[in-house]
């Protein structure tokens, strides 16, 4: 069985029948072995209370990350929006859903073969003083080889950073994709870019780093102006430059 072509496809019905107001591009799917050297250099690379895969499943030998990159509309929406656009919230809240939806088809496609699942959820699992992930799906996409890093801190694939990343683990071995042999970032690549910055409304993210408390201040503002929504602490401005739906 292709289980990536049958996840793929799994994603795309999934999307369909969500009946989210939300809409996507074409899913981007890539795996890695649970031992890459991004996983063994996961702690020393984020921190030390950063899982491993057999932490999340024992006896892990892959793990799988997919991207789902938003429409241009939802992108040009918070663009043009003053405020973060109400379009650009509610993505955030139906993807999260998606995503742990997109898990749960990825444990009934590869239980069907006898292998096991196991994941983190899509958001706030994070260490509350550092503001870092326990688990980092971004890492997982990077590992996978659906992108590279960019200046705006997020993670840039072939169809850009405007939209979410999930992964799982799996008991099983599945080819590993090939990794970008470049960057994605024009500001990385030695381009004159830096547009992430300029869209950025705290000042938390420049060229000598990002303050992730600032930035996580500016996030709860949101969540409390839209109060009617689930957890809805975003923003995305950083991600709308050239890089919010290709990747260079």
């Amino acid at each position: 069985m292709n289980y990536l072509k049958e996840l793929s496809e799994g994603i795309e019905h999934l999307i369909t029948a969500s009946g989210f107001a939300t809409s996507f591009r074409s899913p981007l799917i890539g795996c890695a072995a649970a031992d890459d050297q991004v996983f063994t250099g996961i702690k020393s690379i984020t921190h030390q209370g950063h899982m491993l895969p057999e932490d999340l499943l024992p006896g892990a030998m892959s793990v799988i990350a997919f991207f789902l990159p938003y429409s241009k509309e939802i992108v040009q929406s918070n663009l043009e929006a003053k405020k973060v656009s109400r379009k650009w919230a509610v993505a955030y809240v139906e993807t999260n859903k998606l995503i742990n939806d997109i898990c749960l088809e990825a444990k009934k496609i590869f239980g069907e073969g006898g292998i096991k699942v196991a994941w983190e959820k899509p958001t706030h699992s994070f260490d509350k003083q550092k503001l870092m992930s326990t688990w980092s799906h971004r890492h997982a996409a990077y590992a996978a080889g659906l992108g590279t890093f960019g200046l705006n801190n997020l993670f840039i694939t072939d169809a850009g950073c405007a939209g979410r990343v999930g992964s799982f683990v799996i008991d099983a071995y599945v080819t590993p994709t090939t990794k970008p042999s470049g960057e994605k970032c024009l500001h990385k690549k030695g381009g004159d870019c830096g547009e992430c910055i300029a869209l950025c409304p705290t000042g938390a993210l420049t060229k000598e780093g990002f303050d992730r408390q600032r930035c996580y201040q500016w996030l709860l503002k949101w969540d409390n102006y839209y109060s009617d929504l689930p957890l809805t602490d975003v923003c995305g401005k950083c991600s709308l430059g050239k890089c919010s739906t290709t990747g260079y």
